[in-house]
């Protein structure tokens, strides 16, 4: 995905989505200025955004699956090699991020897809001109009940690559996602 990073406080940081809206991949970006609480589980920081995302709309909580976290460690692994934002492609939904350096953290990333909600309207079911959407909509779909994520820090200083899969998948062409 190339040409879709957004430089900030001295790192970039990029987010992948498979946009069924549109039927193509995607990427956007997001400026951070807070760091988690550095006790809280890296499950804990994946989660806690999206879940409050969710808790918003009285959708909910997404619960945590290991089965799903070990498959997206899986894939992370990897990716770690290469840093690519490229997904899976596997029967889940999946949420990717792309940072630079090394200090991006599961909170932020998740802070990210959460932060799309601005660019969705739900009227039209379908995001702002030239904005994406997907990794919020993926977030907040009805039925998607667990979650599984992963973190890892590339190889030779290329960054962290992070991914959160979400089972039943969501982001269906044509459907709300509540």
């Amino acid at each position: 995905m190339v040409g879709c990073a957004w430089v900030f406080g001295g790192g970039a940081a990029m987010v992948g989505c498979k946009d069924y809206f549109h039927r193509q991949k995607c990427c956007t970006h997001a400026v951070f200025t807070r760091r988690p609480h550095p006790y809280l589980s890296a499950a804990n920081q994946f989660m806690a955004p999206q879940n409050a995302a969710r808790a918003s709309l009285r959708i909910r909580p997404l619960v945590w699956d290991a089965n799903l976290a070990r498959y997206a460690q899986s894939y992370c692994n990897q990716r770690r090699y290469d840093c690519d934002l490229k997904h899976s492609n596997g029967p889940y939904g999946e949420n990717i991020f792309w940072g630079s350096g090394s200090g991006w953290t599961p909170a932020q990333a998740a802070a990210a897809w959460v932060s799309e909600r601005k660019w969705y309207d739900y009227w039209s079911n379908s995001c702002a001109e030239d904005q994406e959407c997907g990794h919020y909509t993926q977030i907040v779909w009805n039925s998607t009940k667990r979650i599984g994520c992963a973190r890892v820090d590339c190889f030779r200083g290329r960054g962290v690559f992070m991914s959160c899969n979400y089972d039943p998948p969501g982001n269906y062409i044509g459907e709300k996602p509540y």
